[in-house]
């Protein structure tokens, strides 16, 4: 009954031009590098003083959420540019199938797998969110390192021609998450005196710099010997339909699967969108190597179908800690915790009792939201593609237009633009000489909460690891870590192994012969 009247409130004419108004500037901010409906909402922010009812404002700011979630897929798939972190396990696959030609088949299954995934994570919200939030609380510090551990090893392990190369770059990531204040007692480190590294160095202007400029200084070196990697397609190409049969029949399960990971991640403190992403990624990936496939890599539509409901369905898992606890896990979440203060509400147990209306409503408006989103993004997949038709100076230039205005806009100094610069000369190294880029992502994302959350169980064990192996649950998460890194070479070396003992045996043969 509740969330019956929380559609009767949604679908109210403003409420439901405040949706559509929402999802359709999501989109178009996450298609721009540096900027992501955190910063976006953040901006909005001001406009909610002058609202009566905070209902249309929050149903804003859920479109906005979602929009800018699959806009930033957008440039994932057609310029290896993720408009914000968790679009980057996208872009693996993604822009791979956009230079084979089958950039309306990627943006196809992104935009349906997310809307699958955000009705799928939205049901779950309004039954399981009570349970969720409490099996949440329980997790510990040492609990969300052993997390951290195996998000980052699995990744790791999986990306990139050599596990050596992999974790160069997640050491390298590490490092610049750790740059800056000191999370737990607030001293400067690894700024080596320069003013503007004091504050650390942000996701974003990694993300931009590795993504957004280093592709393109990658790009524009291969021109002039025509290997430029941002292969032009042919107008025949751009008339192929949205999905196959095939592409439906390898989508559906991976939406489903990515929906599974997503929502219970999205719901737990500290959580957020990138991990799950990455873990749908590489379970999919596994998959297909263990059916001898070895089209990963090369644009396999499992590779964007999956992270991209996952991606999708974390949104609705994160309002699980921040209506049940008030526990922002993200920082849009966080903006949006921010926003409840605002109207003098607290998220927390008594919210579903004090704003009953108000919770439904923001629910009931994730259905819509979505449908919204398909509604808009599925027509517009055609204009979308035909971005791969720009002369390419004109792209190059123009991606790094917007890469420096999105740098500028988060803080307005000029010497983050320069480092965002400096860390895309790194990229375009690292893509010469193949050392892969979404370890150096993770690490930046989950070192410094890997560290604090270390830090905080040795605290808690006056400073001893035994906390770490004797808690059962984070025990199990750091053994299946171990597995994560040693499963993918176990069938090269069981193989060598039984052609040694073939060889020897064949030789003990030779010799009674």
């Amino acid at each position: 009954m509740d969330l019956i009247e929380g559609f009767a409130t949604v679908l109210q004419p403003l409420n439901l031009l405040f949706a559509a108004l929402g999802v359709t500037i999501g989109t178009l901010v996450g298609v721009l590098p540096g900027i992501g409906p955190a910063l976006t909402i953040a901006l909005l922010l001001p406009i909610t003083f002058n609202f009566d009812d905070p209902t249309g404002a929050f149903i804003m700011f859920a479109g906005i959420y979602y929009g800018a979630m699959y806009g930033g897929s957008t440039t994932s798939i057609l310029l290896n540019t993720p408009g914000e972190s968790a679009s980057v396990a996208t872009a693996i696959e993604g822009h791979q199938m956009a230079r084979n030609g089958r950039a309306r088949a990627a943006l196809a299954t992104a935009a349906i797998g997310s809307f699958v995934a955000g009705v799928i994570s939205t049901v779950l919200l309004a039954f399981v969110a009570a349970p969720i939030g409490a099996l949440a609380v329980k997790f510990q510090a040492a609990d969300y390192f052993a997390l951290a551990v195996l998000a980052m090893v699995s990744v790791t392990a999986l990306l990139g021609a050599s596990l050596v190369r992999g974790l160069i770059s997640l050491v390298l990531g590490l490092f610049l998450g750790l740059v800056g204040l000191d999370q737990v007692t607030g001293q400067v480190r690894f700024t080596f005196g320069a003013p503007v590294l004091t504050e650390g160095i942000g996701i974003t202007i990694v993300i931009v710099g590795l993504f957004a400029i280093g592709e393109v200084l990658h790009c524009a070196s291969r021109v002039r010997s025509g290997e430029d990697t941002i292969a032009p397609l042919e107008k025949a190409s751009l008339r192929t339909g949205y999905l196959s049969r095939s592409d439906w029949a390898r989508s559906w399960r991976p939406w489903l699967r990515g929906a599974a990971i997503g929502f219970p991640f999205g719901a737990l403190p500290a959580g957020g969108a990138e991990v799950p992403t990455f873990l749908s990624y590489t379970y999919e990936k596994r998959r297909a190597e263990r059916a001898g496939r070895e089209d990963f890599g090369h644009g396999a539509i499992e590779g964007v179908a999956g992270p991209e409901a996952a991606n999708n369905a974390s949104f609705s898992g994160v309002l699980v800690p921040l209506l049940t606890l008030g526990l922002p896990t993200s920082a849009t979440a966080a903006v949006m915790l921010a926003a409840f203060q605002i109207f003098n509400l607290q998220p927390g147990p008594q919210l579903f009792q004090t704003s009953s209306s108000l919770v439904w409503a923001l629910i009931a408006s994730l259905f819509v939201g979505n449908v919204l989103l398909l509604v808009l993004n599925l027509p517009l997949i055609q204009i979308w593609v035909k971005v791969l038709l720009v002369p390419r100076p004109l792209l190059y230039g123009g991606i790094l237009v917007l890469a420096t205005l999105g740098v500028y806009s988060l803080s307005g100094n000029v010497l983050q633009v320069f480092l965002a610069y400096g860390i895309g000369v790194l990229g375009y190294f690292m893509r010469r000489y193949d050392f892969p880029i979404a370890p150096v992502i993770l690490g930046v994302i989950l070192g410094p909460m890997m560290e604090t959350q270390l830090r905080r169980a040795l605290v808690v064990s006056d400073g001893s690891f035994t906390a770490i192996v004797t808690r059962p649950l984070t025990l199990a998460i750091l053994l299946l870590a171990v597995v994560a890194l040693v499963l993918p070479y176990a069938p090269g070396v069981l193989a060598r192994v039984r052609g040694r003992r073939i060889e020897t045996r064949k030789l003990v043969f030779s010799d009674e012969d």
